[in-house]
């Protein structure tokens, strides 16, 4: 088989990996589509050998479904470009194994993964649904499995017990009060913030210059308006929280306490301990 004949029969897998995981069919197609026109790029220009092409192609598109969501949402990425990294295309397993479609995402369901961030949304779709391996998994999300695998965990468990669709998720909480902060949103930030709302900092984060206490409502939107150009959005352990970053390397976590859907505290953590749990929640290392 040639490497077109190989793609026509591959295409309906790649197809339903993309239908499953951008919940868009028609976006779907576009995506596969992309996939053949990179692979048909990477073998004209580089003569590259590809050891498993069904392999090659998931990864391609599955890290093309990445861009689609990371697109979707305010956080800035570092593209990785599969087709200059043909040694992790390798590392995915041979689909001729057989790997099943899953049924067709229900609404409700569908409506929850749509509030996954796109690292999640990846590893649960092809976790759970089309039971790839965290090694695999790992390899399109360019990380490790076992971080993927805290990816598809944490994916599963606001699958299992999603928020209602009055509330938001507590990493949509955190996202929407960085985002009306860089935009000077101050009516945003007073909905977002608990009347009782403190920021507080740890000895580490105060030395660098970080108020050490700030009390009420009013004064944490006051001092939040307009600030944190920078910061990315990060996980602290399994936290949802935000970061300001110097030179690659994050230097002070803004670790929220979210609870009903408002922010009731923020501390500013510095602390060596702390700041080696931070992983940017867009799959890209900022080092």
């Amino acid at each position: 088989m040639d490497q077109t004949e190989i793609f026509e029969a591959e295409r309906p897998r790649l197809v339903g990996i993309a239908t499953r995981v951008l919940a868009d069919h028609a976006e779907a197609e576009d995506v596969v589509q992309q996939a053949w026109l990179r692979l048909d790029r990477a073998v004209s220009r580089d003569d590259t050998e590809i050891d498993s092409l069904p392999a090659w192609l998931t990864t391609v598109t599955t890290r093309l479904c990445l861009d689609r969501l990371r697109a979707r949402t305010p956080v800035p990425v570092e593209d990785v470009e599969l087709g200059d990294r043909p040694d992790l295309a390798g590392t995915a397993p041979d689909p001729a194994e057989d790997v099943a479609l899953a049924d067709t995402v229900g609404i409700a369901l569908q409506a929850v993964i749509d509030r996954l961030s796109p690292r999640e949304r990846v590893a649960f779709v092809l976790h759970d649904s089309f039971g790839f391996e965290f090694t695999t998994i790992a390899a399109v999300l360019d990380t490790t499995p076992a971080a993927a695998r805290k990816l598809a965990s944490r994916a599963r468990a606001k699958v299992a017990q999603p928020s209602s669709s009055d509330a938001l998720a507590d990493w949509e909480v955190v996202d929407a009060f960085m985002d009306a902060a860089r935009g000077g949103d101050v009516e945003r930030l007073l909905q977002l913030l608990a009347p009782d709302a403190v920021v507080g900092a740890d000895e580490a984060a105060i030395l660098i210059g970080t108020p050490a206490s700030i009390q009420g409502r009013d004064e944490v939107a006051s001092f939040f308006n307009g600030s944190a150009q920078t910061a990315l959005a990060v996980f602290v352990g399994d936290r949802p929280a935000s970061a300001w970053y110097l030179k690659g390397e994050a230097k002070v976590v803004f670790d929220f306490d979210v609870a009903d859907g408002q922010v009731r505290g923020i501390t500013f953590r510095a602390a060596p301990d702390v700041l080696a749990e931070v992983v940017r929640r867009d799959g890209a290392d900022p080092r």
